[in-house]
């Protein structure tokens, strides 16, 4: 299934607290309920002013209806073509 990157604007997100964090992340698994088994949070990266999550999705529109339903931006959303780490220079 294809592996999407979504850029999400949100002004202060690295000042959120848990408890806000946990907020958002129960909201997006609600949504994530109601849409199914097809799109799956991988995880999400805090930093700054953005928030950065990994999906699974067979699409780019499921990925906004999460957006859309669960109010979150959805600003940036691409398709992950490869995956490189240390190993890679083996």
């Amino acid at each position: 299934m294809p592996k999407y990157l979504i850029e999400r604007e949100v002004p202060g997100a690295g000042n959120l607290s848990a408890e806000q964090l946990k907020g958002i992340a129960q909201t997006s698994c609600g949504v994530l309920n109601k849409l199914g088994p097809s799109i799956q949070w991988i995880h999400s990266y805090v930093a700054g002013d953005k928030i950065y999550c990994v999906y699974l999705s067979p699409n780019e529109e499921l990925i906004r209806e999460h957006a859309a339903q669960g109010g979150f931006p959805a600003n940036r959303v691409t398709e992950i073509s490869s995956i490189i780490d240390p190993s890679t220079a083996e």
